[in-house]
């Protein structure tokens, strides 16, 4: 699978993030806005347009950025923030706060601002670090809405690249144009979805700008987490995870593979999660004796990412391009069901019968099989139908390149898709 790099042809000068919306919405209520994410996703990007929406208003705002020694000086303890706050936004306004894991006790800081039931909306930003997800957020239990700002969706891309011509119309254009949407999502698949790899032009500029962010995510993440000078072995798990996408994960192989103790290994696949380079998917299972209980499956959070580690950026081989398919099915999934209620997992028998996907909300469970692959007529192949027949599902899905269509399984029917509908209430739902 090789790149095919269009002209960049869109008339906006910013890609458009659609957690914007839901960031905006949430200014009227009192709890502290809390935006995470992965280093370099755009979270002061998307901030500082938020700002300029309320400034364009006519709303006071203030932003300090702990990056900066100046604005650092006003955040060296609460008295002094608040005097600048008086200062320069009076008696009300908004507040942006970036880089807030820098801040040491960042969380009590914030607590004990909130506490006071100031005039002023505290909005607080940062990188992907333990401090910001775990501490700072346990400090803040029912006093923050976590909002979590991911690379670049296939459905953010796509909208980029076509000019926010098909704005709220993705759909139609999907149907319409099966040759652009397969050249788009190709490239998608290769570059992933890092803002600035997107914005950058050529396949140098790519590889260069995807280099820097793994290596700065080496340097500035895992160092100082984990109070080491060199980052060797961390960085040879994330390679050897690159080709272990979509494939059970075995602790004790990846001990050995990289000369690591167990505990050493659990405790570095914890960072890359909490750092948000890679998810877990767990086993899902009701037979303990014929399934697999606990062996996890591993997708990394953008695709790009994945690829470099695994020296595939820019060309994909055959062998790894339906690995790469279905972590690209995985990211959809998260997209369209955010919320704790819904679990993504994998099912697996000990005789290595399997199912990509089984999600799972309260009562109700949706199995769904990837095919990498142009289907010309719904097929059922034997592992999945062995699935349907024992657990007597409502729906099931067959996610595809291309085909659509559907087609009845014993009390089970089976639905057959295209991988961009996913992204569609109306042709995917698991309820």
């Amino acid at each position: 699978m090789k790149a095919k790099l269009p002209n960049h042809n869109t008339d906006s000068p910013f890609i458009q993030r659609r957690l914007l919306t839901a960031l905006a919405e949430h200014l009227d209520h009192p709890e502290i806005t809390m935006l995470i994410g992965p280093r370099q996703s755009g979270k002061t990007t998307i901030l500082k347009q938020l700002e300029a929406q309320l400034r364009a208003e006519g709303k006071n705002t203030l932003w300090l950025n702990l990056d900066v020694e100046d604005d650092f000086r006003h955040l060296v303890s609460q008295s002094a923030l608040l005097q600048k706050l008086r200062l320069e936004l009076g008696s009300d306004g908004v507040v942006f706060i970036d880089e807030i894991q820098r801040k040491e006790n960042a969380g009590l800081f914030l607590k004990g601002l909130y506490d006071q039931n100031l005039p002023w909306k505290l909005v607080v930003s940062g990188s992907g670090s333990i401090e910001l997800k775990e501490k700072i957020s346990e400090s803040l239990v029912g006093r923050k809405r976590l909002f979590e700002l991911a690379t670049i969706s296939f459905g953010e891309f796509v909208d980029f690249r076509t000019g926010y011509r098909y704005a709220g119309r993705l759909r139609e254009f999907f149907v319409a144009e099966p040759a652009k949407t397969a050249q788009l999502f190709q490239e998608y698949l290769i570059y992933g979805g890092y803002p600035r790899v997107v914005l950058a032009e050529t396949h140098q500029e790519k590889l260069a700008v995807i280099n820097e962010i793994f290596r700065s995510y080496l340097e500035k993440d895992i160092v100082y987490l984990l109070r080491v000078e060199k980052s060797e072995s961390f960085s040879n798990l994330v390679r050897v995870m690159a080709g272990q996408t979509g494939k059970m994960v075995s602790y004790s192989e990846l001990s050995a593979t990289l000369g690591l103790s167990l505990p050493t290994v659990k405790t570095y696949l914890w960072y890359l999660e909490k750092t948000f380079i890679v998810r877990k998917v767990s086993p899902w299972f009701t037979n303990i004796r014929k399934e697999i209980t606990k062996a996890p499956v591993y997708y990394f959070c953008d695709i790009g990412l994945r690829n470099f580690a695994s020296g595939s950026f820019g060309g994909i081989p055959d062998s790894e391009a339906g690995f790469v398919f279905q972590n690209a099915i995985h990211a959809l999934l998260v997209e369209r069901f955010p919320l704790a209620d819904t679990t993504i997992h994998y099912w697996r028998t000990k005789d290595k019968a399997e199912v990509d996907f089984v999600i799972r909300r309260g009562a109700f469970v949706t199995p769904l099989e990837v095919k990498y692959s142009d289907m010309k007529r719904v097929e059922v192949e034997r592992a999945y139908r062995g699935f349907l027949e024992r657990y007597h599902f409502e729906r099931g899905y067959i996610v595809n390149k291309s085909l659509r269509g559907e087609a009845m399984l014993g009390e089970t029917r089976v639905r057959c898709l295209p991988y961009w509908e996913l992204m569609f209430e109306e042709a995917f739902s698991i309820t």
